[in-house]
């Protein structure tokens, strides 16, 4: 179906493949690495809402994998599912090209500043959006940068799309980097022009981007 294909582009069936998927291949002349990143980051413009401020009302729950260390909000009306190359992925009930995932790759970097400035990353990011075949346009909407767990160096961004494959989306990604992992987060939601993003999706969404941060391991 459409809805699975889209998810699969997404989420290649090989795990180490989530980082080539945008062709993101950037030196990190310090170390000699070279790290091609799947969607990464940010969202500008919006506040930095207090953490579940609205969870119960946007009808989200909480959802933390210990064993990897992270966690977040996801919609409640959302099923998990199992995709190769995602650490984990919900998808809206009959919708999958609405899902949020998590993937998680060891990396040399201790923190995204090493890696570069958001507005650095956010560009590199849309350049190879741009890039592919099936993009007709790529536009970025903001970026951002906040504080997580202890500290944490946390970038997010929202971008939309607009591609041969899907048509519009919305997309919403965070990133951080704990424990010589990169944690990616990768919200995509449809944005039409006859079925526009709503206000209340749209905060619902904002809340899971916002939430997503560095849980302890056990």
């Amino acid at each position: 179906s459409s809805s699975s294909s889209s998810t699969q582009n997404r989420y290649p069936e090989k795990s180490n493949d989530i980082f080539e998927e945008f062709n993101l291949s950037i030196s990190f002349s310090k170390r000699s690495l070279n790290l091609s990143i799947l969607a990464l980051f940010f969202n500008g413009f919006l506040p930095n809402l207090s953490k579940c401020a609205y969870a119960e009302e946007l009808e989200l729950q909480r959802y933390t994998d210990s064993k990897e260390g992270f966690t977040l909000l996801i919609p409640s009306s959302f099923n998990k599912v199992e995709k190769a190359g995602a650490t984990v992925l919900f998808e809206e009930e009959g919708k999958g090209s609405n899902n949020v995932g998590v993937v998680v790759n060891p990396v040399r970097l201790s923190s995204l500043g090493e890696f570069g400035t958001p507005e650095f990353v956010v560009e590199k990011l849309i350049q190879a959006e741009k890039r592919k075949e099936s993009t007709t346009d790529a536009e970025v909407i903001g970026v951002a940068e906040r504080s997580g767990q202890g500290g944490l160096q946390v970038y997010e961004f929202e971008y939309k799309v607009d591609s041969t494959r899907g048509g519009m989306k919305r997309i919403f990604s965070a990133a951080f980097v704990a424990s010589k992992k990169l944690y990616l987060l990768n919200i995509a939601h449809s944005d039409k022009p006859e079925s526009p993003l709503d206000a209340q999706t749209r905060t619902m969404l904002e809340q899971v981007l916002h939430s997503f941060d560095f849980a302890p391991q056990t």
